[in-house]
């Protein structure tokens, strides 16, 4: 059983970046400085991965913004809309406005993506992008479609970014789902959701294709989520409890997230192994992802930087030959 580890979302950036956009909004900088800024820190993140062996490598999105705010600024028929609470969380995101039937625009997104923004070559980098269900359900929807053409509407879309970015040379995809799990989707919505993971996986080929939930447990959707056609589907263990997951589909891929991203405790690497195990023994998974629960920068940098060093370890403890187990 193979054993991955990687970050999961978005990095926190750090003091000196965060000092730098408010000096930039304040007129005490130019955005040249920023921009030099922001990728001196994501090469510094870089150096941070290799150190604690993840991999693929992401370079932690500083530049975004928020998980949705590249599409809708690149995107037709989208407006950036109104500052929203993140889920049960303290941050914020400018939720979308989609006032017509959405159209990608070629090209525009590869900017956004680690290859382009940090020294990581593309077939070592993971693309991660907002899931067509999380993506349509935390829009303001005006364009007169329907929620379930919506969604599936968006995993056209999102495939043919996902088609774009393997031409870049792009393996490995993963797909941000946290409404899946706050709010699993049930009849039409739930086949149209399978059916933008379909046009997925179409696009996808043989690259790694993950989808990530967090903010919920998992377990009232695994029987979704065990037909969605993707290499492995990731948990948050802050939330599933493991012996859950002996329900989930043998012969597939499952992530956990054993790193809890709501707080700055520092997790044990002994007892993350043992949650993990308990989940394994059950599901028996083909290969396994370890990371953060849902994205790190709900803390601060040094936080983060703390409880990453807690992955080697548990890779360790469950892959003691270095990459399987």
């Amino acid at each position: 059983m193979e054993v991955h580890t990687s970050l999961t979302g978005p990095f926190p950036r750090s003091e000196a970046l965060v000092r730098a956009t408010r000096d930039l909004d304040r007129g005490r900088t130019d955005e040249a400085a920023v921009d030099r800024l922001y990728r001196s820190t994501g090469d510094e993140l870089l150096g941070i991965e290799d150190r604690f062996q993840l991999a693929p490598q992401t370079g932690g999105y500083l530049t975004w913004a928020d998980l949705f705010r590249p599409f809708a600024m690149n995107w037709s028929g989208f407006e950036v809309g109104p500052v929203t609470r993140w889920f049960e969380t303290n941050t914020f995101y400018r939720q979308p406005i989609l006032h017509a039937p959405p159209e990608r625009v070629a090209g525009s997104l590869a900017p956004w993506f680690p290859a382009a923004r940090a020294s990581v070559p593309a077939h070592r980098a993971k693309a991660a992008l907002p899931g067509p269900f999380t993506f349509a359900g935390m829009l303001d929807n005006r364009s007169g479609e329907t929620p379930e053409a919506l969604v599936h509407r968006l995993g056209r879309l999102l495939a043919g970014e996902v088609g774009e970015l393997r031409g870049l040379g792009y393996r490995t995809f993963q797909f941000q789902e946290p409404l899946l799990v706050t709010r699993p989707p049930v009849g039409p919505a739930a086949e149209s959701t399978i059916a933008a993971y379909r046009s997925i996986a179409e696009a996808a080929g043989d690259a790694t294709s993950l989808v990530w939930t967090y903010f919920g447990d998992a377990q009232p959707a695994l029987p979704l989520l065990g037909r969605l056609p993707v290499s492995a589907v990731g948990v948050d263990l802050a939330e599933t409890e493991p012996t859950s997951l002996g329900r989930f589909p043998p012969g597939r891929g499952l992530g956990f997230g054993c790193l809890d991203p709501r707080t700055t405790l520092v997790e044990d690497p002994q007892e993350a192994a043992a949650r993990v195990t308990a989940a394994v023994d059950l599901a028996r998974p083909t290969e396994v992802w370890l990371g953060p629960g849902g994205p790190l920068d709900l803390l601060p940098w040094d936080a983060a930087v703390r409880k990453l060093a807690a992955l080697p370890a548990t890779r360790a403890l469950l892959a003691p030959n270095g990459g399987s187990a």
